[in-house]
């Protein structure tokens, strides 16, 4: 459907989900074709799994703050804003994920092509300036002496001029400390931020390429790093917005919740997926087993754009969490304060930057001669976590990592060559929803292949 056409019906954030009401796995099957042409196994997903980021030789970028619609996988159309690559010139949710080195100076241009003015701020970055002045509240005293704050370009910079060229602003700063952060609206940030305006500044340690700090013991296998910035979204919010009506706020409700501008099972589908042309940023975590041969780390940046914690709880493994808020965990000596946790509670504008494995504690493993080298086992987690992952669809039929039985006709099988799936959610649970259906929203799934890896892969 055209912009011009939306905007022609803007009751379409108002349409109610078309799966109201799913049994336990299947969100997952309605789109499990969709998914099955691009599964983790070929080669364009494997080419488009893990961070995506927007890098320049100079730090500089240019963005565009712009309107669009996303989808929801139970067929709704939410109007959106967001910041948008101007060198892309197309909308997307959320903004680009913005890549520097700590340390290096950082240039970022803001157009506004939205109904009101907006603007930029960069928490946990210091200096930020905005067309060369502090672009942050200035105190100060009046001629009585008393305290006054002043407001520099920051609020009024970008205003969308009727008729006239959009207006521009241009954020200069030093990049920090590594670590994940936000980039977000600092105007009526209440409402802009909840209509989209945020993205993720990642600031890497210069000359330590794939550590999250200048640590060793943050290293991480770069080809394994992913980013989950969780959301949330209140449809009747924006559509209240998009016909220029009032915001209730008394009856905020949120009915959507995202990871990297998806919910489930959107989530699992590679970066820039065709079918989700505004919401390019996939979150399928894709891994092998731990190897005590070339113990690589995988790497993981939570980021909360929300307005409350969100307690993430991945199946299968714990995470040692490295940093906080762009601030390696470690002593004034310079000890390791990092720590192993298995729900991780994320509160609103703050990151965590993790490293984990997947290990086979058990060891139920596929001998030389092709069978299990142990006896069955009654119960192990990853049977139940392919049960839940979607009716079997996902599931080998065997409880060995690396073994494919004989799969059912009767369903479609998306399991590649015998590897594992654990699901990894919002704990609390109505986070795991698409406007109350369950096993959606907040979802995504880690996916552990078997040492030898799978072919095509």
């Amino acid at each position: 459907m055209s912009r011009l056409l939306r905007r022609l019906l803007p009751g379409s954030a108002r349409l109610r989900p078309v799966t109201t009401r799913l049994g336990l796995g299947a969100a997952v099957l309605a789109m499990v074709a969709a998914v099955a042409a691009t599964t983790p196994g070929s080669a364009q997903a494997a080419t488009s799994e893990g961070l995506a980021c927007d890098t320049s030789p100079t730090n500089s970028f240019t963005l565009t703050a712009d309107d669009g619609y996303i989808s929801t996988p139970d067929g709704n159309s939410i109007y959106t804003w967001s910041y948008a690559d101007e060198a892309q010139r197309s909308f997307q949710f959320p903004g680009p994920v913005l890549c520097v080195d700590s340390g290096a100076p950082v240039t970022v241009v803001l157009h506004n092509h939205l109904p009101e003015a907006t603007s930029i701020i960069f928490p946990g970055q210091r200096a930020v300036r905005a067309d060369g002045r502090p672009a942050a509240p200035q105190f100060a005293t009046d001629a009585q002496g008393d305290p006054t704050t002043t407001m520099t370009s920051m609020v009024q910079s970008a205003d969308a001029l009727s008729g006239a060229t959009p207006g521009e602003v241009t954020y200069t700063f030093t990049a920090g400390s590594p670590g994940t952060y936000l980039y977000k609206s600092g105007t009526d940030a209440d409402k802009q931020d909840q209509m989209g305006l945020y993205g993720a500044l990642i600031v890497r340690p210069a000359g330590h390429a794939g550590q999250l700090t200048g640590r060793g013991d943050s290293a991480f296998d770069p080809a394994h790093e992913y980013l989950f910035l969780l959301s949330e979204v209140d449809p009747d919010l924006h559509l209240a917005v998009e016909r220029h009506q009032a915001v209730d706020w008394a009856g905020y409700r949120a009915r959507y919740f995202l990871i990297n501008g998806r919910s489930m099972p959107d989530t699992l589908a590679p970066n820039n997926a065709p079918w989700l042309p505004n919401q390019p940023y996939g979150a399928m975590v894709h891994i092998k087993p731990y190897d005590p041969a070339r113990p690589v780390e995988n790497a993981i940046r939570y980021l909360n754009a929300g307005t409350h914690n969100y307690p993430f709880h991945p199946h299968g493994s714990d995470e040692r969490v490295v940093t906080t808020d762009g601030q390696a965990l470690q002593g004034a000596g310079g000890e390791d304060l990092s720590y192993s946790k298995y729900d991780l509670d994320v509160a609103p504008g703050q990151s965590l930057d993790v490293v984990f494995h997947w290990q086979d504690a058990e060891g139920w493993t596929i001998g030389a001669n092709g069978q299990p080298t142990h006896q069955i086992p009654t119960q192990i987690p990853a049977i139940t976590d392919q049960l839940l992952v979607g009716s079997d669809t996902w599931f080998s039929q065997s409880p060995y990592l690396g073994q494919k039985n004989a799969v059912p006709t009767y369903i479609t099988d998306n399991n590649a060559c015998g590897e594992y799936y654990h699901i990894a959610h919002s704990h609390a649970l109505q986070e795991a929803t698409n406007y109350g259906a369950t096993f959606g929203g907040m979802m995504t799934l880690y996916r552990i292949d078997p040492p030898a890896g799978c072919p095509g892969n």
